[in-house]
């Protein structure tokens, strides 16, 4: 065991001028001199074959040792070994930056990136059991349709023609977009980007074939159909034409309007084609946040009845196994499936059956053996989603591999957790090295070995600080160590409610019809295993049924180069702004994104340069030495201090310079950071380098500069270390003696105990759950039957297994 390992004493140089290594055993992963981000040349020897964990706070460089230094080289390696012409169609990575990286094995990578969400993305086709599916009903289903292409609804030759193999249908909401009391003139198109005064809204206030004065709703019907659809016959003829209703052809009609209301020759293009056009019959994702969701508030949404959400074509749907269909059997939880499928037994169709059993069982193997095949992965939770990256490993006959998981048990319930850790053995006794990067004690208790980063964060972190058994860091003199040895009671004064909030007959997914109080002026805990509801409950019919609350969910943060803290909070609009005013000069002037930026870099700091048939260098940009501004604004200066010299301070220096320049709004925001443990960050540091724990926390200061407010957070320690979770204990506790209400969902033991009410949903997951099983104090848990979460809470506290 080594404990707390500062900065490497000088080493002896050969002649050569290399640092000579001790000879490699060719059993460990040897990692010396390591300097990606805030590594401080740290020397690691990991060894080969095992489960090894890396603990730490946020920001401690865990994640810069196993992703940025060992699973980029890996990678960078892997693909030196491809052609070119192959190598141009993969990612390109920079070497990391250390003086030996030595015995790789090519690495798998599982990260915290949420899964495809979008609409054609289901769990049969995240994890290609689908295909096989479609294989077996193409051989044994009868009468069979054809080939499995015709079993695909992202296929032409399957797909539903009535939704495009979607299974739901999406429709403007006329009623929503047209006030038929007011005249186009007086508004009646409430749509924003179509309203009177947009260069859009001219065509139809401008138009001459209508009366734009008179109430749409007392057009007649040619003259509702010519609004929406045009006419097809150019000016004035075109009323009495007009193309079916739902048309995706645009309609043109020439029309004439100049500046003063004169004429000029314009295109006319119906209301609802222009409509479709723009927004349907597109990707949505492509358009901004703001945009995709002011079009979503016009839009209506229905089970596409020709399928009936199915998404094939009646052929498709036609064919049968044992009278079963293909959507009846991808509407099926997978532990049911299993079953029918089993059932297969024809010499044909048999091996296909089995091939499919084995790959669902490993679906149930990992604990969503309640999900079913036509669940869109959309609406997987963080866990679930995690979980079904790692399925298609599981059945692989590879040996030899470095398999690295980015914290695998985000999102799971503890006794979740377990099934994690039995998955991360099998794939160690395969005859690989796993690499975790964890803070949950349960997984760092399977460790094999445990390498733990610090002493603290940023800065201050980037060390080894102990290097071990799980045993002996329980042991160990470092913050890791000692929230290990620390037993957290249960809260045995709860707050009293000041009120009630209720959740009545939630029925969405598998919740079954239930009616819940939601105590005001508290912090509540909802808590259950994997698919019990939760997420449902709360982040879907809570915040339907009060929509005044504040989500703060685990949609990733723009982690873009040009993105920093500053931005991200909007402190740099005022920096800017007080930086004009005292050197009076313009605020553009101050933006690295806008007049002020380097010509060189653009204002990025660095010259990113793609060699082509080698590897991409990133060198710091030698005009403004990583500043990202012109040389001219680098003089201009407040307080002595340049723009820079203001992003280059942390968080905590920031209050003391803002001090001698009050401005309420800066001092909230830097407060709230304060607030979230993130005062060693520097206010100009790109969001890309921060880690997943410090990403999660910058979105949350956003949104706490509220009172009398309700909170919903959905499973805020996410990326946090035990020592960061006492923080957030800390700030949950701040806004609840502020006035507010907040709710949480959570897995987290710490955060359990610490609830004044705590909801727990069940008993299991899928159609085994969706009801609430527990509603109470932490203390009164400690005594519910019934509850995972309440034998877990009992563990936790050392209480005997089974009382």
């Amino acid at each position: 065991m080594r404990e707390v390992r500062e900065v490497r004493e000088t080493r002896e140089v050969s002649e050569a001028g290399r640092t000579p290594h001790p000879p490699s055993d060719h059993r460990h992963i040897t990692l010396t001199g390591a300097r990606e981000n805030n590594l401080k040349e740290v020397d690691l020897r990991i060894p080969k074959g095992q489960l090894t964990v890396f603990t730490g706070v946020s920001g401690s460089g865990k994640s810069s040792v196993v992703f940025d230094t060992i699973a980029v080289e890996s990678q960078r390696q892997l693909n030196e070994t491809f052609t070119w012409f192959v190598r141009n169609r993969l990612p390109k990575y920079e070497r990391p930056h250390a003086d030996a990286i030595e015995d790789l094995a090519p690495a798998i990578v599982v990260d915290q990136k949420p899964i495809g969400g979008h609409s054609r993305s289901t769990v049969g086709t995240m994890t290609d059991i689908y295909s096989v599916i479609r294989v077996l009903f193409s051989r044994h289903g009868t009468p069979s349709a054809g080939p499995a292409t015709a079993y695909s609804f992202n296929d032409p030759s399957g797909m539903c023609p009535r939704c495009d193999g979607i299974g739901r249908t999406v429709r403007p909401d006329y009623d929503r977009i047209l006030d038929p009391a007011r005249s186009l003139a007086d508004g009646a198109i409430l749509f924003p980007p179509f309203a009177v005064g947009t260069w859009q809204g001219q065509t139809y206030t401008n138009t001459p074939d209508l009366d734009t004065h008179k109430p749409v709703g007392e057009f007649t019907a040619a003259e509702r159909q010519f609004l929406m659809r045009g006419g097809g016959h150019g000016k004035k003829g075109g009323r009495s034409g007009g193309s079916d209703k739902g048309s995706k052809v645009s309609q043109v009609s020439k029309v004439s309007v100049d500046n003063t209301g004169g004429a000029r020759d314009i295109d006319y293009e119906g209301l609802a084609d222009r409509f479709e056009r723009l927004y349907l019959n597109r990707d949505l994702s492509a358009l901004a946040q703001r945009t995709r969701d002011l079009v979503r508030s016009f839009l209506v949404e229905d089970r596409c009845p020709a399928c009936d959400g199915a998404r094939l074509n009646p052929a498709a749907l036609a064919t049968r196994i044992d009278g079963l269909s293909i959507a009846d059997c991808t509407r099926m939880e997978v532990t049911d499936l299993i079953t029918v499928l089993g059932r297969v037994d024809d010499p044909v169709a048999g091996p296909v059956a089995a091939a499919a059993v084995a790959a669902l069982e490993r679906v149930e193997a990992i604990g969503l053996g309640y999900l079913s095949l036509d669940r869109e992965t959309s609406t997987l939770s963080g866990g679930e989603g995690q979980r079904l990256k790692m399925v298609r490993h599981l059945g692989s006959s590879l040996t030899g591999m470095t398999y690295i998981f980015d914290e695998p048990s985000v999102g799971l319930h503890p006794r979740d957790v377990g099934r994690l850790g039995d998955l991360l053995l099998r794939l160690r006794d395969k005859g690989n090295t796993v690499l975790v990067v964890e803070h949950d004690p349960d997984v760092i208790a399977l460790a094999d070995h445990v390498v733990d980063m610090g002493p603290a964060a940023g800065t201050d972190g980037g060390l080894v600080v102990f290097e071990g058994t799980p045993r002996e860091l329980r042991d160990a003199d470092t913050l890791t160590g000692r929230c290990l040895r620390r037993t957290r009671g249960v809260k045995e004064h709860p707050r009293v409610p000041v009120g009630d909030m209720w959740i009545k007959g939630a029925d969405l997914y598998n919740l079954r019809n239930v009616s819940v109080r939601v105590p005001a002026g508290v912090l509540t805990a909802v808590t259950g295993v994997a698919g019990s509801g939760k997420s449902t409950l709360v982040s879907r019919c809570f915040v339907e049924q009060h929509p005044e609350a504040v989500v703060v969910d685990q949609s990733s943060i723009g982690i873009s180069g040009r993105s920093t803290p500053a931005t991200y909070l909007g402190i740099m609009d005022r920096v800017r702004t007080l930086f004009a005013r005292h050197t009076g000069t313009e605020p553009g002037l101050f933006s690295f994104n806008s007049r002020g930026a380097c010509e060189s870099c653009q204002g990025r700091g660095i010259i990113y340069s793609d060699l082509a048939f080698m590897d991409p260098v990133t060198t710091t940009c030698e005009a403004c030495a990583g500043r990202r501004f012109k040389d001219e604004v680098l003089g201009l200066r407040v307080g002595g201090r340049s723009v820079v010299d203001v992003l280059d301070m942390t968080a905590e220096q920031a209050l003391a310079f803002f001090a001698d320049f009050p401005d309420a709004a800066v001092r909230r925001r830097l407060d709230a950071l304060r607030d979230v443990g993130l005062t060693y960050l520097t206010l100009g540091q790109p969001l890309s380098t921060l880690s997943g724990g410090e990403r999660q926390r910058i979105k949350l200061a956003t949104q706490l500069h509220r009172t009398g407010a309700v909170y919903v957070l959905d499973e805020p320690t996410t990326g946090l270390h035990m020592a960061d979770v006492d923080g957030l204990l800390a700030l949950l506790d701040r806004l609840v003696d502020a006035g507010n209400t907040v709710l949480v969902v959570e897995h987290n033991p710490e955060v359990v105990k610490h609830a004044d009410r705590v909801i727990d949903l069940g008993p299991d997951g899928g159609k085994h759950g969706g009801q609430v099983v527990f509603e109470g104090t932490p203390r009164e848990l400690l005594d519910a039957d019934g509850s995972f979460t309440a034998e877990h809470l009992r563990r936790s506290l050392g209480y005997p297994i089974g009382r």
